[in-house]
């Protein structure tokens, strides 16, 4: 039986304790906070994760169900060439005020993934505000999107207008939001 939609998404969220040792948060669960973005630009399960540090800096990752993370995808490439006038790579930051940094809307592209299967993934900012860096570490080694996607496998540092760091978050799910979402998602596709 063929599945529709999106396959069974694996969350990453907080260690499991064994019964033996207690929890040991991550550096991730530690200090950032998570945020989601479903279903981006209308894409079914285009899935991404904000991680919102307390300083309002704001990582951009690919959240557990996005398609590129799933079993059986192998990233080609990564491009932050986003148009022929357009380079993420050209994004020059410098001074106490992040002169230069270009500045992005909700839906700015950031880059694209491609997948040796064709299909391509365009990933949006999902947040107002300075692009403070890209991960250049992808172009060289892609797989590290979806080994370490929450790490090393960062797509880019945007940092958000003072004013607007509060509701930066507007629009966007908590973790348990998003599990319900994934969870309904996971259900509509068994039933189908």
């Amino acid at each position: 039986m063929e599945e529709i939609g999106c396959p069974e998404a694996g969350l990453a969220g907080p260690e499991v304790a064994t019964a033996t040792e207690p929890a040991v948060p991550s550096l991730v669960d530690r200090y950032f906070t998570r945020w989601y973005k479903a279903d981006v630009k209308g894409k079914p399960c285009e899935d991404h994760c904000i991680l919102q540090h307390s300083n309002r800096i704001c990582v951009i990752t690919l959240a557990g169900s996005h398609p590129v993370l799933q079993s059986g995808k192998t990233i080609q490439s990564v491009s932050y060439q986003i148009s022929t006038n357009c380079s993420r790579l050209q994004n020059k930051v410098s001074g106490k005020f992040k002169r230069g940094a270009q500045f992005l809307t909700e839906l700015a592209p950031l880059c694209k993934i491609y997948c040796s299967d064709g299909e391509e993934y365009t990933i949006s900012s999902c947040v107002r505000g300075r692009l403070m860096e890209v991960n250049e570490n992808i172009l060289h080694q892609p797989s590290l999107l979806q080994e370490k996607p929450s790490t090393e496998g960062y797509i880019a540092v945007v940092l958000p207008k003072f004013e607007e760091s509060k509701s930066v978050t507007e629009g966007l799910l908590t973790q348990q939001q998003y599990e319900e979402v994934v969870v309904k998602r996971n259900n509509a596709t068994a039933t189908s």
